[in-house]
């Protein structure tokens, strides 16, 4: 049954949303639906993540309650810095940050980790995955801001992933 319904919940999403965005609950709408629903998990099963497997579960918590106090410094940090943008523009910079994470699932939670932190966007991630590019708002120091990152979301993710 996992073979032809790899995601059940997205199949049965898809479908509905189908129906939804279309208004129609004709046959021929129906049955797009539902081959929307049944196709789509099973061609893009090669492209979902491998099941994950959290090995410390504590330091779960620890990334999460680091990641919320950086989003709150952050978001003062740039208010201040959008604020006195008169003053002393912005030191915007793209950042080389090298990596040693490698799980998919890992990878992706520092995007989103990243993303969410205001004042650094994801750019771009080596075809190899060894180093992330990313934009840093207002920068005094690459180094310590290289050390920061990989201390503070990094090697948590490695201990969660790896």
């Amino acid at each position: 049954m996992k073979r032809l319904f790899p995601a059940p919940w997205l199949s049965l999403a898809l479908g509905l949303l189908w129906l939804i965005l279309n208004l129609s609950m004709s046959l021929g709408h129906l049955l797009l639906g539902a081959a929307l629903g049944f196709l789509a998990p099973l061609m893009l099963r090669p492209l979902r993540p491998r099941p994950i497997h959290i090995r410390r579960p504590g330091a779960v918590l620890r990334l999460f309650l680091m990641v919320g106090q950086d989003v709150l410094m952050s978001n003062l940090a740039v208010a201040w810095g959008v604020l006195n943008i008169g003053r002393r523009p912005p030191r915007s910079k793209f950042i080389k940050v090298p990596l040693d994470l490698r799980d998919a699932n890992g990878l992706a939670a520092l995007s989103m980790i990243t993303t969410v932190i205001p004042g650094t966007v994801w750019s771009e991630l080596a075809l190899d995955r060894s180093i992330l590019l990313v934009h840093v708002f207002d920068l005094d120091d690459e180094a310590a801001f290289i050390a920061h990152f990989k201390a503070t979301y990094e090697r948590p993710l490695m201990e969660i992933f790896e």
